[in-house]
């Protein structure tokens, strides 16, 4: 696990081995960041944020309670294959949203362009390719395989 001194994370908060936090990052109560997570500088996780599985985060993105990155795809053709989720700069996460990881069918990243805003309840299902300053409003699910630029 690799922790910049300046990260600011709370004393609840799970980091596994593996993961690496960046300057400036902070990351409050009850989060739990798995051992292949990557937080760029700044990535500020409000309180009970899980991020899982292969997944960066880019740059001052901002993830509010209860998001829940990078967990395996709900595709019944995943395997347990490895895949990615790669999340932008800049971005807002708000609440109870989900992304996913990819799938080895659709080549294996789910990607975050820069700038976005993921009302409540969003979900970002497997191997999307969402552009820069996009705005998905409260509870959109958009499904696998979708390109929105």
């Amino acid at each position: 696990m690799t922790i910049d001194p300046g990260a600011e994370i709370h004393a609840s908060a799970v980091i596994e081995p593996g993961a690496v936090v960046a300057a400036g990052c902070r990351i409050g109560p009850f989060c739990h960041i798995g051992p292949e997570v990557r937080l760029a500088e700044g990535v500020e996780l409000k309180s009970h944020v899980v991020i899982a599985g292969d997944t960066e985060i880019g740059a001052n993105t901002v993830v509010f309670p209860f998001a829940s990155l990078g967990q395996i795809p709900q595709d019944l053709k995943y395997r347990g294959e490895k895949t990615k989720l790669i999340v932008g700069a800049r971005n807002r996460i708000r609440e109870y949203v989900t992304m996913s990881l990819g799938t080895e069918g659709g080549g294996g990243i789910t990607r975050i362009g820069d700038d976005g805003l993921f009302m409540a309840n969003c979900h970002v299902a497997h191997d999307a390719i969402i552009g820069d300053r996009v705005i998905l409003v409260n509870s959109v699910a958009i499904a696998g395989h979708c390109h929105i630029e």
